[in-house]
């Protein structure tokens, strides 16, 4: 070990501290800083001379090799380096670049992934980068082209366990409580193999997804970091260094953080230091690491001035959507923070930020699910939710279109689970949203009743077919393909286990069902243009059979999409959302062409999608109750 103190005289320029040291090893260093300042809370800093710091920018982080290694919970966490490791990208030059129009985003989580024995994977390899590279026949087949990875810089999986308390058996396994922005997450490294590995396989891993025609975005914690709160302060970098710049501070008192992300601190990003460690942070993972884009987490935090006041045009917003290093990069933001500043349909956005439409969620989830009073705004919904984002030049891909992510209900839990049920958190059933919008089909959790498991069975089919024919971006959560449960649990960040892990034995029994409807409808949407639009709908691209919009206990809702080119076929869908059968009149099809059935969510597998089509001779359906159909007109 070698300790260097730094004279001001020498070591700083302005207000930044700086040394060369000469005749290091090119890695397998690990180095940190002590910081010295003025002792007393009052004063808003949070000087500690015996704790050795994380450097900000250090681009590798050494601490446990293994996740989750109970011996090992008390790890120090330092910055690490390797100026030895050229990683040979060969034609990544030549990256997807998937237009937005066309995206269809799987949200996943690299360790939940494979860490299941069922994944067949060899013990050293899962829940790894490695893992997710011999899944991606999985996302092939499913036909995705894009993965939103939950967060993937460093973090402390043990941060619960640091000290007594009802959360202290839990292990984080989301990530959202980022230590350092630039370092990949080490103990996604295959074998243990540490940073200078774990950086060696993020690259390889994006590289097998690059080529398999799959883009990689970030979901990226620039709203908060690791290091908590004033009543219980972790300590390992920012706070260490410069509290008063790195955070949002109450200036009246000097004596607590603003806490607008719900996790005890919120990085100041508008302050011209830290908003230029966001830009060198992104730079970095868009030329070291070749990601395609973030997804910004609680960034309406990111809209705030020190003193968390809302910001009408956010510098750090603005330097992101100017960034050259940027330009091509997809850019989503989760557009609210937990202090209130909710900004869906109004993200200062530069015309080129997309947004986790939560609107889209509650009001598809509503309808489906036969709420009264939804109709009319399901229908907006389905139309690219144009009262929000038809302005300037936004574009309908700007709404990022979900019905379940990560937080809240899976999508099997949201058809059997009217209330959360999270006892296993250890916070008495308090944390996790109560608005889940959610309806079990007639019995609380798991059921034998066939009756109640088919109902589910057509309800999870409905929600997926207005996703895939909604306008914008169409994203889904891991396991939803076969229909995985966290048993009615809507906030699982903390349990390494089969409650967030992906059930590879599951899927299995599902690939003739559930799998293979999932896979067809979105194959479908690739398919047909009318789909996949860049621009709003005209009245002369849509037609809606209804005049009865104003009667809150209407339920049904049918629309064609019409194609204007000779090789586009119109698109009939109809979704009856009622207790009730609905016989259903039928539009013409365009003249020398005949409706042709390819879904009808009410039959079983292989019959609820019919991929050539079966003729409709009739001028009338008969929709089964809650269920949805689609036909195409063609020759």
């Amino acid at each position: 070990m070698i300790e260097i103190p730094l004279n001001p005289s020498t070591n700083k320029t302005g207000d930044v501290w700086h040394v060369l040291v000469e005749k290091l090893p090119l890695k397998d260093v690990v180095y940190g800083y002590r910081v010295n300042g003025p002792v007393g809370w009052e004063n808003g800093h949070r000087f500690d001379k015996d704790l050795v710091l994380i450097d900000p920018y250090a681009k590798l982080i050494e601490g446990r090799r293994f996740f989750g290694d109970a011996s090992k919970k008390s790890a120090k966490f330092l910055g690490s380096f390797d100026f030895t490791n050229k990683f040979d990208w060969e034609d990544d030059v030549s990256r997807p670049r998937i237009a937005e129009k066309d995206l269809i985003i799987y949200e996943m989580n690299v360790r939940a992934f494979t860490a299941d024995e069922s994944s067949g994977l060899p013990p050293e390899i899962r829940g790894t980068y490695l893992g997710v590279i011999e899944k991606i026949p999985h996302l092939l087949e499913l036909g995705v082209n894009a993965v939103e990875l939950l967060p993937v810089f460093e973090y402390d999986e043990f941060e619960f366990q640091r000290r007594r308390n009802p959360r202290d058996h839990m292990i984080n396994t989301w990530g959202y409580s980022t230590i350092n922005f630039f370092s990949p997450m080490s103990r996604y490294a295959s074998g243990g193999g540490g940073p200078i590995r774990a950086s060696f396989e993020f690259k390889k891993m994006v590289k097998a997804l690059h080529q398999a025609g799959i883009e990689v975005i970030l979901d990226v914690v620039y709203n908060h970091t690791n290091e908590a709160d004033d009543e219980f302060p972790y300590t390992t970098s920012f706070r260490g260094i410069d509290n008063l710049t790195y955070y949002m501070v109450d200036t009246a008192s000097y004596v607590q953080l603003r806490n607008y992300s719900g996790c005890g601190n919120t990085f100041n990003c508008n302050h011209p230091v830290v908003m230029q460690l966001v830009l060198d942070s992104l730079r970095h993972w868009v030329e070291e690491y070749h990601v395609d884009g973030f997804r910004f987490d609680l960034a309406s935090c990111l809209c705030r001035d020190g003193d968390g006041e809302p910001l009408a045009s956010p510098p750090v917003i603005k330097a992101i959507s100017k960034d050259p290093a940027l330009a091509s990069c997809k850019l989503i933001a989760e557009p609210w923070d937990c202090g209130g500043l909710y900004q869906v349909g109004c993200f200062p956005n530069w015309d080129r930020w997309a947004e986790w439409n939560g609107k889209y969620r509650d009001d598809v989830r509503r309808f489906i699910k036969g709420d009264d009073g939804f109709k009319a705004v399901f229908a907006t919904r389905l139309s690219g939710s144009a009262d929000m984002y038809h302005v300037n030049n936004r574009k309908p891909f700007h709404s990022i279109n979900f019905i379940t992510a990560h937080d809240g209900f899976s999508l099997y839990d949201l058809v059997a689970y009217n209330q959360k049920h999270n006892e296993a958190n250890g916070e008495g059933g308090m944390d996790g949203s109560n608005d889940n919008f959610s309806w079990n089909c007639g019995v609380e959790g798991e059921t034998n009743d066939p009756t109640v498991i088919a109902l589910r069975s057509r309800q999870m089919k409905n929600y997926h077919v207005a996703l895939m024919l909604s306008l914008g971006t169409p994203m889904f959560l891991m396991g939803d393909e076969y229909g995985h449960t966290r048993h009615g649990n809507n906030n699982s960040y903390g349990h390494d286990n089969s409650i967030n892990n992906f059930q590879w034995n599951k899927l299995l029994t599902q690939c003739n069902g559930h799998f293979r409807f999932f896979e067809k409808v979105m194959k479908l949407r690739k398919k047909h243009p009318l789909l996949g639009r860049d621009i709003f709908l005209g009245e002369d691209d849509v037609t809606w059979h209804e005049e009865d919009w104003q009667n809150p206990k209407s339920h049904f809702l049918a629309l064609t999409f019409h194609g204007k080119e000779e090789m586009q076929d119109d698109i009939y869908a109809a979704f009856n959302a009622h207790d009730f059968s609905n016989l259903v009149a039928l539009p013409s099809p365009p003249q020398g062409k005949a409706w042709f059935r390819v879904i009808d969510t009410s039959l079983q597998s292989p019959a609820d999608f019919e991929e050539s089509g079966v003729p409709v001779p009739e001028a009338s359906y008969n929709m089964a109750p809650f269920s949805a159909i689609v036909l195409l007109a063609h020759s």
